[in-house]
C-alpha cells in the first residue's frame, strides 16, 4: 500500500495503517497502528482470531449526537498512550436470564480490577417534603453508558442564560440543579457500591466502562492551556503544560500497563452465563523501517487500547510503534509490518546476497547444487 512517498507492506493480515504526529518541541513522528479482532471465548477456552476483523476506528464515535451523547468508541490514531486503555461497551446481564432489580457488574484484566451496581429503571419523585428516588424495577438486561451512568444538564433556566452541568459527565442522568422539572426524570442505571445516589444535586463518581469525553474532567485538564501567550508563541504545537496522558480515552481506574499477553480476563454478569474467564494472547507486533539511507530499525508495538464488547463476543487488541523522525518524513522510505524471518532480515543487512524464502526455494533457483557436501 503507497500513502505519499512512504511504502506500507503488511504481513500481519490485520488492519493496520499509519500517521504522522509531532513532540512537544515540534518534531515529527511516524505512527503506525494495527488492530486484530479476537472471539471472547467460553468460560476457560482461548480466544481465537476472527474471521471478521474490526477496522481501525478513524473518528470518535457516539452513542447518539456528538456532545450530547456518550462517547462509544474513540479514534485509534492517537499520538501515543503511556498506558493501556482498557474499556468495555456491553450491558448487565440478570444471571441465568432471571430478573433482578439490583446486581453487581465487574471486569477484571491482569491486576486492573473494576466493579459497580446496576439498578432497575428508577425516576425521581417529588414531594411536599422534598425529593426522593422511587423503587428500582426489576430488568433482564440493561446497558452499561455513561448516557445512564450519575451526571447530566439541567436546562431548566436555559432561557435565563443559565444551564447548569455536572461536567464529570454532561450526558448522564439523575443530576437536577433545580427541582421545577424533576418529577418523574429517570436516576442512574449504574453507582458504586457503598454509595447509593439520593440526591439529585449530590457529587457522585460516574460508573461506566466506556470512554470518557474528551471535554469531561478530570480529562480536560491534562489537554493543557490555550491563552493568548499559547497564540503568540506556541502554537500549532503543544502547550508547555499538554500531559500525554490526554489521549488516554478510558478513566483513570481502566488505565494499566502495556499487556505482555496471558493476562487473565474475568467478565461477571456482563454476559447472559454470568461469567466468561480468558487469558489475553501472547502475539509479538514488529514494525521494521527502512530508511533510504543508514540502517533499518525495528520496534515492537505495544497493546495500548484493548476493547472489550461481550454482547457482540469479541474483544480487539491495539498494537501502537512510534517513531521520531531525525529531519522529517522523507528520511524513511517503506515500512514492514510484521514477523519476517531471520533469512529476510540477513538479506537487509547484505543486500548483495541473494535471498531465498525457503531451502526448497533455493535449491529450485540452484539445482546444479543438489547433492553437493
Amino acid at each position: 500500500m503507497e500513502a505519499g512517498a512512504v511504502r506500507l507492506t503488511n504481513v500481519t493480515g490485520l488492519p493496520a495503517t499509519w500517521t504522522m504526529g509531532f513532540q512537544r518541541d515540534g518534531r515529527e513522528m511516524l505512527i503506525v497502528m494495527v488492530k486484530a479482532s479476537y472471539s471472547i471465548p467460553r468460560h476457560g477456552e482461548q480466544p481465537e482470531l476472527l474471521s471478521d476483523q474490526q477496522p481501525l476506528v478513524e473518528a470518535d464515535q457516539f452513542t447518539g449526537e456528538p456532545g450530547l451523547s456518550a462517547p462509544l468508541r474513540e479514534t485509534d490514531f492517537a499520538h501515543g498512550k503511556p498506558r493501556c486503555d482498557v474499556v468495555l461497551i456491553g450491558s448487565a446481564h440478570a444471571p441465568q436470564g432471571t430478573s433482578v432489580t439490583q446486581l453487581q457488574v465487574g471486569m477484571r484484566v491482569g491486576g486492573l480490577t473494576k466493579q459497580f451496581n446496576v439498578n432497575g429503571p428508577r425516576v425521581w419523585r417529588k414531594q411536599v417534603w422534598g425529593v426522593s428516588a422511587s423503587e428500582a424495577q426489576p430488568f433482564h438486561q440493561l446497558p452499561i453508558s455513561y448516557d445512564v451512568a450519575f451526571g447530566g444538564t439541567d436546562r431548566t433556566h436555559e432561557k435565563t442564560g443559565q444551564t447548569d452541568t455536572y461536567e464529570r459527565n454532561p450526558v448522564g442522568k439523575g443530576y437536577w440543579r433545580h427541582t421545577d422539572h424533576i418529577d418523574g426524570q429517570l436516576l442512574p442505571y449504574t453507582e458504586q457500591i457503598g454509595e447509593a445516589v439520593s440526591d439529585h444535586q449530590g457529587v457522585y463518581q460516574p460508573m461506566s466502562f466506556s470512554p470518557v469525553g474528551r471535554n469531561w474532567l478530570p480529562r480536560r485538564q491534562l489537554a493543557g492551556t490555550y491563552d493568548q501567550h499559547w497564540i503568540e508563541n506556541t502554537a500549532p504545537l503543544w502547550p508547555a503544560d499538554f500531559d500525554q496522558r490526554y489521549f488516554q480515552c478510558a478513566p483513570e481506574d481502566q488505565q494499566m500497563a502495556y499487556p505482555q499477553g496471558g493476562e487473565e480476563v474475568i467478565l461477571r454478569n456482563l454476559t447472559p452465563d454470568g461469567l466468561r474467564a480468558f487469558r489475553l494472547p501472547a502475539r509479538t507486533m514488529p514494525v521494521t523501517f527502512i530508511p533510504h539511507k543508514g540502517s533499518d530499525a525495528q520496534r515492537h508495538g505495544v497493546i495500548d487500547t484493548l476493547v472489550l464488547e461481550p454482547d457482540a463476543d469479541r474483544f480487539t487488541l491495539t498494537w501502537r510503534v512510534v517513531l521520531p523522525l531525525g529531519s522529517s518524513l522523507f528520511d524513511v522510505k517503506e515500512m514492514v509490518l510484521g514477523e519476517m524471518s531471520h533469512a529476510w532480515h540477513r538479506a537487509r543487512r547484505f543486500p548483495h546476497k541473494t535471498y531465498y524464502p525457503s531451502l526448497a526455494d533455493a535449491v529450485r533457483a540452484n539445482p546444479r547444487g543438489r547433492g553437493r557436501p
